[in-house]
């Protein structure tokens, strides 16, 4: 289904003549599909799965983001908007992403809910986040958050 999303984007995007829409598209293709070969190699004929490709795109985001660090400290703007507008396009393919509040009321209620005391349950919740909230929720904040509350 995600696949087929993107593909079919990147067909707008080449009838629309949006370059950087097209090149950001053809690279996550070109990222499943080096995916969908490492996995045919360990025996998955059927390639990854809508939520490894959320998980692909998270982290062509995460990468983005690094990058985005360098280049503003580097002075190069032009670079860092590239990438910014890069991850707009990637973000089209995730869910709505739970905003800050949000997150702290859930890892809240997951800490009561899992009985966690303190840093040596955070594996697990954080298990349990991954898991139940797959591409909604930015992992980095809820780890801040945990380690806040599981002191």
């Amino acid at each position: 289904m995600l696949r087929k999303q993107i593909s079919v984007s990147l067909q707008e995007a080449l009838k629309a003549k949006n370059q950087t829409k097209t090149s950001t598209l053809r690279l996550i293709l070109a990222a499943l599909k080096d995916r969908d070969i490492a996995e045919r190699s360990k025996g998955n004929d059927n390639g990854l799965n809508d939520d490894a490709i959320l998980k692909l795109l998270q982290s062509m985001i995460k990468q983005r983001k690094e990058s985005i660090e360098f280049y503003e400290k580097g002075n190069r703007l032009e670079l860092a908007d590239k990438e910014k507008e890069e991850i707009n396009h990637i973000k089209n393919f995730l869910p709505k992403q739970l905003s800050e509040n949000e997150v702290k009321t859930i890892v809240k209620s997951t800490i009561s809910e899992l009985g966690a005391k303190d840093v040596r349950d955070m594996g697990k919740v954080m298990s349990f986040l991954r898991e139940k909230y797959s591409g909604q929720m930015d992992l980095s904040i809820a780890g801040k958050l945990l380690k806040e509350h599981l002191v």
